[in-house]
């Protein structure tokens, strides 16, 4: 299966209990009637670390630091990107137009250069947007089972005010030419060019002719004109690093970075445009991977096979092997490429997550114990992973732990901004804790967190308990 989509705010989501996804879509969140259509959140380990790794030097030119910077991905035709003291996201669209790394760089610049410029939103700052708990990550190959869970859609719902904060954004011309010009002086602190800049605004020059419904949003908020573009053009050729060119392995990580969108998100399209005979890894890559979600799963495999075969080191390949196998059932098979993939890359929680939904798929107690630890390691790295929470309550449902599975469910639903489901399932999980264990204790403080009722205070008081740790 492909994309699972929430097509409307009030729409139940449907079951999609241990299906593996290519670029797993968090939530998607279907805007106003004059708004675009539907966008999605989505998790890639391979194609965030790309992102992370061109926006560094631009967040560091900035006086940000990179860590603190969380990527998103929101998978999207229409071209946008956007950035906030503590995010950074790009539509699918904007990463599918540019045709080098630099040019990326460029509309990184420029958004970094509002907040270098010292402008906001028009809606507010994305520091008081309340991102996170509202999305449902997802890692490569994992969507988490939401069966049965029609309160969720409500949760999910709530996101509306983060898509909200997309539309709203908008800046003046003058605004926008002082962003160029920050811009600019980014990339120059960066030692980068900035002719990727000025390129990437020249190459959508005819987006000012036309009207408001036929342009990218992206331009109807950051509006152009040939006099903004020339200014920009004279500013970055007088730059000292104007002719500096993109390296051989930047411009090899931006073509996969684009084959990987290709074939997970226009496969019918990937099949045509990367053509059969083509050598090239990022023409197989891509392949492969259109294959697999055409449904056609040998020969998938067959493509990465002789993919691994020339890089046996790679743990997007083994990770790619592992989620085509489980999604087609053959599940014990997927074990052994997903722990590769782990074993390659042990900083990736995703790829965790990978293996831990396949561990606790498999009829062995040992198998779901250790996919449990696996889980847990990767909440570790990333606490607030929903997905993560929802297959660690699957697990401990298994192994007759009704307490931790109650609790690993309101964790679940905490991070998706389902505060009621939270609570509910907290006050369950008190009920079947050890009273007094750091369990029984994070139960209360989701409870003490998630608008509890009067009678549920009343409980509380009346145990004496009080405060504890808060998110």
């Amino acid at each position: 299966m492909g994309f699972e989509r929430v097509k409307s705010m009030v729409s139940p989501l449907r079951s999609v209990s241990r299906v593996a996804l290519g670029l797993a879509v968090a939530a998607s969140v279907a805007l106003s009637a004059g708004q675009a259509a539907a966008q999605s959140f989505i998790r890639d380990t391979e194609i965030e670390e790309i992102l992370a790794r061109n926006s560094e030097p631009i967040l560091r030119a900035a006086g940000i630091e990179p860590r603190n910077v969380e990527i998103i991905l929101v998978g999207s035709k229409d071209l946008n990107a956007f950035a906030g003291p503590r995010v950074m996201g790009f539509n699918t669209g904007l990463i599918l137009e540019s045709d080098t790394p630099n040019e990326l760089q460029g509309v990184i610049a420029h958004e970094v250069g509002h907040l270098a410029a010292g402008h906001s939103a028009r809606s507010g700052d994305f520091s008081k947007a309340g991102m996170r708990p509202f999305l449902l990550t997802m890692g490569l190959g994992v969507l988490a089972a939401i069966a049965g869970a029609p309160d969720a859609a409500a949760g999910l719902a709530s996101s509306a005010s983060y898509f909200g904060t997309l539309g709203a954004l908008g800046y003046s011309r003058e605004q926008e030419s002082r962003a160029d010009q920050a811009g600019a002086t980014l990339l120059d602190k960066a030692g980068l060019s900035g002719k990727g800049l000025a390129e990437f605004f020249d190459n959508f020059r005819y987006q000012e002719v036309f009207d408001e419904a036929r342009r990218f949003g992206y331009f109807r908020s950051h509006p152009i004109s040939s006099d903004r573009i020339e200014a920009l053009r004279r500013r970055v050729e007088g730059q000292p690093h104007y002719g500096k060119t993109d390296s051989s392995e930047a411009m090899a990580e931006h073509a996969i970075m684009k084959a990987k969108l290709d074939g997970f998100l226009n496969p019918q399209v990937a099949i045509t445009k990367y053509e059969e005979k083509a050598a090239d890894y990022p023409s197989r890559y891509a392949r492969a991977i259109a294959y697999y979600q055409l449904k056609e799963p040998d020969r998938a495999i067959k493509l990465v096979d002789a993919l691994l075969a020339d890089q046996p080191e790679n743990p997007y390949l083994w990770e790619l092997k592992g989620q085509i196998l489980f999604e087609f059932g053959r599940t014990p098979e997927a074990e052994a490429p997903q722990r590769r993939s782990v074993e390659l890359k042990p900083d990736a929680p995703l790829l965790r997550i990978n293996l831990g939904q396949t561990l606790i798929a498999l009829d062995d107690k040992k198998k779901v114990q250790e996919g449990i630890t696996e889980l847990k390691r990767a909440l570790t790295q990333e606490e607030d992973n929903a997905v993560a929470w929802r297959l660690l309550a699957e697990a401990y449902d298994k192994t007759g732990e009704d307490g931790l599975a109650r609790l690993a469910t309101a964790e679940f639903n905490y991070n998706i901004g389902d505060k009621q489901q939270a609570r509910v399932f907290a006050m369950r999980a008190r009920e079947m804790l050890t009273r007094g264990t750091p369990e029984w204790r994070r139960a209360t403080d989701i409870v003490l967190v998630a608008e509890p009722t009067r009678e549920d205070l009343r409980e509380l008081a009346r145990e004496g308990s009080v405060g504890g740790r808060t998110r």
